[in-house]
């Protein structure tokens, strides 16, 4: 683990990042490869420039916790039967449409309280959250409910410790990362569970402007060539990624690239969001699209029509799992480092909210 993990909340470096001129960032954890001045946040809202250097300011912080069989990431061909301490944090490469985590996923709103210094939200040191996986008798700890590339540094000290623990580690991704990503990981994370959204450029444009199919077909495949245990899932949405053809490509695609024994989960849509009005997926269509891949050779399929994304069920306080009072959790949480000033505040338009507030102040 890294030797400056820190013993209270605080920014942590963004462990990818190339320092450009202008006191500039660019972000090297996902594809966007966001370039970031000082005081602002790249796409996912995670990170941010304060004079010249990036920072993860949602290290440590957790949105939710859960536990449940490794089959519901969903993984099956990996210690079957174990159980696993499901974590999310905030932030997320992707917008879509009909996300089930949108609090957590995207987590706009808590993001915005971490970086003007207000949040109240759980911080938990690595060491912490390994020791209550193992009191809880799990097996493994799955990061997953939000995009694990957009933390990745609290990913990295969580696994290090957990292997030696003996708990396994599994990563529940879009698979729109960068090869530096993937290779730091290598060796850390034992399961990649990555969705394969749909083979089609414009679907994906749709949730994520510059992504292509051909960059998150690569990073899976670069997942599997590192070593990583790589199972994929498709969620079918009606009129969006319904067409059995499409079906069979991807199902062609994971024979060609990560073998015919290699499993893919179907799952079935259900309404939310900017989806509401679209229908569940009518069980005929995961079954079509099952026979694709029967068709296509693949030995290992699942259909799921009661379930669609990894979403936490039981939806218990994290104070549960965490041996400590919500009154103890739930401080306010500021950065500790002397750079960051009195206030805790990190965007450059919070500061400057802030100084317009201070000088109405003295007026009064």
């Amino acid at each position: 683990m890294s030797e400056s993990a820190p013993q209270q909340y605080q920014l942590i470096e963004t462990r990818l990042q190339e320092k450009l001129d202008n006191g500039t960032t660019r972000c090297n954890l996902c594809l966007w490869r966001c370039k970031i001045g000082h005081g602002q946040r790249g796409f996912c809202q995670a990170h941010v420039n304060r004079d010249g250097t990036l920072y993860n300011l949602s290290y440590g912080i957790l949105s939710s916790i859960d536990i449940d069989y490794i089959e519901e990431k969903p993984v099956k061909h990996y210690r079957p039967g174990t159980k696993v301490m499901s974590v999310g944090s905030y932030g997320c490469s992707f917008r879509c449409g009909g996300c089930h985590n949108l609090e957590i996923s995207w987590g706009v709103e808590t993001l915005d309280e971490l970086a003007k210094g207000k949040s109240t939200e759980v911080w938990v040191p690595p060491q912490k959250l390994v020791d209550s996986a193992l009191r809880a008798g799990v097996q493994g700890i799955a990061f997953t409910y939000s995009e694990p590339a957009v933390w990745l540094e609290y990913v990295l000290d969580v696994c290090e410790l957990a292997h030696e623990a003996g708990l396994y580690t599994v990563y529940v991704s879009n698979s729109f990362v960068t090869d530096e990503a993937l290779e730091l990981i290598a060796g850390k994370i034992d399961v990649l569970c990555s969705d394969i959204k749909s083979m089609s450029d414009d679907f994906y444009a749709d949730i994520c402007r510059p992504a292509k199919v051909e960059q998150v077909l690569a990073s899976i495949k670069k997942a599997h060539d590192l070593g990583i245990h790589v199972e994929t899932r498709t969620n079918i949405i009606p009129g969006k990624n319904d067409d059995p053809q499409e079906h069979y490509e991807i199902a062609c695609w994971i024979r060609d690239n990560l073998g015919v024994d290699s499993p893919w989960h179907i799952t079935r849509f259900f309404p939310a969001y900017k989806l509401s009005d679209v229908p569940a997926t009518p069980e005929y269509m995961l079954f079509d699209a099952e026979e694709q891949a029967k068709r296509a050779g693949l030995n290992h399929v699942y259909v799921y029509n009661d379930k669609g994304c990894d979403c936490a069920t039981e939806n218990r306080p994290i104070e549960v799992y965490l041996d400590s009072t919500a009154e103890e959790l739930h401080q306010i949480k500021q950065c500790a480092a002397s750079c960051c000033g009195d206030d805790g505040i990190l965007l450059k338009k919070y500061e400057e909210q802030n100084t317009d507030n201070e000088s109405f102040k003295d007026q009064e």
